[in-house]
């Protein structure tokens, strides 16, 4: 209050109380691929693009009409779900597909600055307004690199007086290098350097140069963890998003085997793809991300993002890749498999539906992905919601309206069944005179997300008590 001398009546704004708290978007898709035939002014490289729910928007990714890139039939496979707002990143497309995997992992242009590949989401909400919380990259998460991973000498030769370049050939393969080491003339050890990429054998190893003779190896070949996945884990950290990936759509083991790559709660992965009838009348496969994607964007705005999006009928599916066997109450069905090994999957009941709740964490807290984004819209509503709050003089009607604000929205959701219960509170222990005098101010708060009925069990009893009802 102003103590300027004053011979009138002056009217004072007084602007505490509690602020509402609104819920950050959760359903905004966050779509990365590849699209040659797109409009370049439209969907510029390496630049998110805000497609917000029409088909006519995403026109401009296909100009030429013959469905090239994993971008046309990723939007369409969303749309087939529901009219989402989607974040869509173009990368170029390489000769090969491991080129292209590295378009889409991307990284800083070092001259410019500028986000590539799947960093550019992390640009999106400073360009467009809006940040994804479901990541995809539909032709791209499903691979397992395989590359040279060692190389044994066998032979070390004679009469080398420098190391012999080493070459590699066959095995389908490229790109692995490594470097000899001699030791009195003799070949001794073999050092990969890159270990390439695509190998479905062991190459031939070979050794020219050095001006010796007789060396020889053998290699050994490896997979590893999907790079894209790999670089989107912290990107989804970041973002408070879930990344929806494509299983290796090969078999159940191998579905398996790629879900034990990662140990994440923003993980969630779906084996195996589906089948659609294209424009041409013809049948064709496609990765099933983009669709479970738009599944859980229609999930949210139908029925909250509390809501698993198991169990939902996906559109515009005719089939799957590979059949899933499943029967409601069977633990050994292969749905029920995949489940237990923390794979959604795809089943024919009642139309085809996603089937599987659970995300690759390690943690069992956050085994349920409605769970994960239920903590993920609350914890970044309420950090969103308080820019207010920050440097304001710690008083305690500042923290009344603080705690009365929180309580009121973790009332509403309680509500709304987004939550069973909450509470915001500033724990004394915290809030010392130190720790207020340094402007530092605490505010604790819990709640308890409702856990999907993944097993319903119906205890049946034989008995013969109603046979009294017979008289």
């Amino acid at each position: 209050m102003s103590e300027t001398f004053l011979h009138g009546v002056e009217v004072l704004q007084i602007d505490d109380g509690p602020r509402p708290i609104q819920t950050v978007r959760s359903s905004v898709i966050g779509l990365i691929g590849t699209a040659p035939d797109a409009d370049p002014a439209v969907f510029p490289l390496n630049t998110p693009v805000l497609i917000a729910g029409s088909r006519l928007e995403a026109a401009g990714l296909d100009t030429v009409g013959d469905g090239e890139g994993t971008l046309p039939d990723a939007m369409d496979a969303i749309f087939d779900q529901a009219g989402a707002v989607v974040v869509v990143v173009r990368v170029d497309e390489g000769a090969s597909l491991a080129e292209t995997i590295a378009n889409v992992v991307g990284g800083v242009d070092g001259d410019t600055g500028a986000y590539e590949g799947v960093q550019a989401f992390l640009a999106a909400e400073s360009v467009l307004g809006f940040a994804p919380r479901i990541l995809c990259a539909p032709g791209f998460t499903s691979e397992r690199p395989t590359g040279v991973t060692s190389v044994a000498v066998t032979e070390g030769g004679s009469g080398y007086t420098s190391a012999p370049a080493v070459t590699f050939t066959g095995g389908e393969g490229s790109g692995a290098e490594a470097t000899a080491v001699i030791e009195e003339g003799a070949v001794t050890a073999v050092t990969v350097t890159k270990s390439g990429s695509g190998y479905t054998a062991a190459p031939t190893v070979g050794f020219t140069g050095g001006e010796g003779s007789g060396a020889a190896a053998t290699a050994s070949i490896d997979s590893y963890a999907n790079p894209v996945v790999s670089e989107l884990l912290g990107i989804a950290d970041r973002l408070r998003a879930v990344i929806i990936a494509d299983g290796p759509d090969t078999n159940d083991a191998d579905a398996i085997e790629w879900a034990g790559d990662f140990g994440s709660k923003r993980v969630y992965v779906v084996d195996p793809g589906v089948k659609i009838y294209d424009s041409e009348g013809d049948i064709v496969s496609q990765p099933a991300s983009a669709r479970v994607a738009g599944m859980i964007a229609k999930s949210d705005a139908d029925r909250g993002f509390w809501w698993s999006p198991s169990n939902r009928e996906m559109y515009g599916i005719i089939g799957t890749t590979r059949n899933v066997d499943f029967a409601l109450g069977d633990a050994n069905a292969r749905a029920n498999l995949l489940n237990e090994q923390n794979v959604a999957t795809i089943i024919r009941q009642d139309g085809y539906r996603l089937w599987g709740n659970r995300t690759l964490s390690s943690d069992p807290v956050w085994a349920f992905l409605s769970v994960v984004r239920t903590a993920d819209m609350i914890n970044e509503s309420l950090l969103r919601a308080h820019l207010w709050a920050v440097d304001r003089n710690i008083t305690k009607t500042y923290i009344e309206d603080v705690l009365e604000g929180v309580n009121a929205y973790l009332a509403t959701l309680k509500a709304k069944g987004a939550i069973l219960g909450g509470t915001c509170w500033a724990d004394p222990e915290l809030n010392t005179p130190t720790e207020l005098a340094a402007g530092k101010v605490y505010f604790d708060f819990d709640f308890t997300p409702p856990a999907p009925a993944e097993h319903v069990t119906f205890r049946s009893r034989l008995v013969n008590d109603y046979f009294e009802e017979v008289i």
